[in-house]
């Protein structure tokens, strides 16, 4: 039984060891543009025109997508203008919709 353990234990080193290689060549950026959503979503809750809770925000290699509902042109506009100020990101892709 105690073999049995051991082999258990060495077989999942070895595949913790390969993941680990895995997402060493390129793993973070998913933390990265987890980070850049997070301070855009940040920054549109806080800027004083744009107390608006039906924005979405989701990153992919930088580029800021924005959807959801805002009241209008103006904030759609803003929500942009906001984002692309925020450290991370390389461009905005606005499907905001103005109720």
């Amino acid at each position: 039984m105690n073999q049995l353990k051991h082999r258990f234990a060495v077989a999942i080193a070895a595949a913790l060891l390969g993941l680990a290689g895995c997402a060493s060549t390129g793993g973070n950026a998913f933390f990265d543009d987890a980070a850049t959503t997070m301070r855009v979503k940040k920054a549109i809750y806080n800027d004083p025109s744009l107390k608006v809770m039906d924005v979405s925000v989701t990153t992919e290699a930088g580029v800021v997508s924005l959807s959801g509902t805002v009241k209008s042109k103006a904030e759609r506009s803003k929500a942009s203008a906001v984002a692309i100020k925020v450290e991370g990101v390389k461009k905005v892709k606005n499907d905001l919709k103005v109720e």
